[in-house]
């Protein structure tokens, strides 16, 4: 295993992840300071996410075409100057752009990242391999969001801000230092054009929409997970920091778990994926309907993560199953469909909680576990 590749890969998925996420709980203060709503800078995450996976889906061709080379270092460096730029604004509108373009800097790297680690390793490694990369994001939720609150409560989001810039400079020098002389290098630049008809194969389109399935059923809990504990047991913003660090660390087992599961059984990626994904279907239900108290919706939250989280490593392994020349533009694909599944998970649960309220949260997850299992049984050759 290449593990100075991962490591950097890591902290680059965690500075990005970091780029937005560790802003929520700031947003009171950030609308304070800058003299604006707070639903404003809730939705400048929508913006991000946007940019996010726009952004990706042209890097992930740009690299295949130009070399991966350009992105992994050139990413990092755009999203350390957008945090800055960041922690510098006077104005709502400036920290929405800011933060914006860290969004698309993010993303011109993050698939890129992806591709980069499937190149360096055997396809019975990838499950494990793209589970540790993944695992930056993992640890977003279980160290990020409580340090940078923590950091925060003595210089500020802004303070906060000019440290991911930081960290984005870190995973910078570790890509510099451990991708030279690689695949990437190795490649010749600029030789072909992307085939989009090749990237853009039947089977591949069915994996990215079962990905968009399983990031809404990820993203109903992630997103809403705190607002259903808050609600349903009157916790405070600080009640909720243990129980999140708990789901955080069952989304971490999970993905380390479906790593494993994706190598050991790779003939059977799309069978473990829809296993995955009906037992979460099967927990969401029970988490959502039946709470008799907090330590047991907690358990059930760190049951459903768990769940959910070990499909993810056999889907990003059987995307990478594609030919080299387009491996950049296919798991770029990925991470744009992953920011709709986000979108998807933002909407429809604000939805559902105006409709139904979170009992409908059970029913709305485990439809979309159904229908995601049932594109892998139908594709599992």
């Amino acid at each position: 295993m290449p593990w100075a590749v991962l490591v950097a890969s890591c902290i680059g998925m965690f500075a990005a992840s970091c780029s937005g996420t560790t802003r929520a709980p700031f947003l009171i203060e950030i609308a304070r300071d800058l003299h604006t709503a707070v639903p404003l800078v809730a939705n400048v995450m929508a913006l991000s996410s946007i940019a996010w996976g726009t952004a990706s889906l042209c890097a992930g061709a740009g690299s295949d075409r130009w070399g991966r080379g350009w992105f992994l270092l050139g990413g990092p460096v755009g999203l350390a100057g957008a945090m800055f730029g960041v922690a510098q604004s006077d104005s709502f509108t400036e920290m929405a752009l800011w933060a914006t373009l860290g969004g698309a800097s993010s993303g011109s790297f993050v698939g890129v990242l992806f591709a980069e680690v499937s190149a360096r390793v055997q396809d019975g490694q990838r499950g494990r391999a793209l589970g540790w990369v993944m695992a930056g994001q993992s640890l977003t939720l279980l160290v990020g969001v409580p340090l940078a609150a923590w950091v925060g409560s003595y210089v500020g989001w802004r303070g906060v801000s000019v440290g991911i810039s930081g960290l984005a400079l870190l995973a910078l020098l570790g890509l510099v230092l451990s991708t030279r002389g690689g695949p990437d290098s190795a490649r010749p630049k600029g030789s072909a054009g992307v085939s989009w008809r090749e990237a853009l194969q039947p089977r591949v389109i069915h994996l990215l929409v079962m990905g968009v399935t399983e990031r809404i059923c990820y993203g109903l809990i992630a997103v809403y997970f705190a607002t259903f504990l808050q609600t349903r047991y009157a916790l405070s913003v600080r009640d909720v920091a243990v129980p999140l660090v708990v789901f955080a660390a069952g989304n971490i087992c999970g993905t380390v778990l479906g790593g494993q599961l994706a190598d050991r059984l790779a003939p059977w990626r799309m069978v473990t994926f829809a296993s995955a994904m009906l037992a979460s279907g099967l927990a969401a239900l029970v988490l959502f309907s039946w709470t008799p108290d907090v330590t047991t919706s907690v358990a059930l939250g760190f049951t459903y993560v768990f769940l959910n989280s070990i499909a993810r490593p056999s889907l990003l392994a059987s995307l990478a199953m594609v030919p080299a020349e387009v491996r950049g533009t296919v798991l770029g694909m990925n991470v744009t469909s992953a920011s709709f599944g986000w979108l998807g998970a933002a909407s429809l649960g604000g939805w559902m909680m105006a409709t139904q309220g979170f009992v409908g949260f059970g029913p709305l997850a485990a439809g979309m576990t159904v229908l995601g299992a049932a594109m892998a049984l139908r594709h599992r050759s």
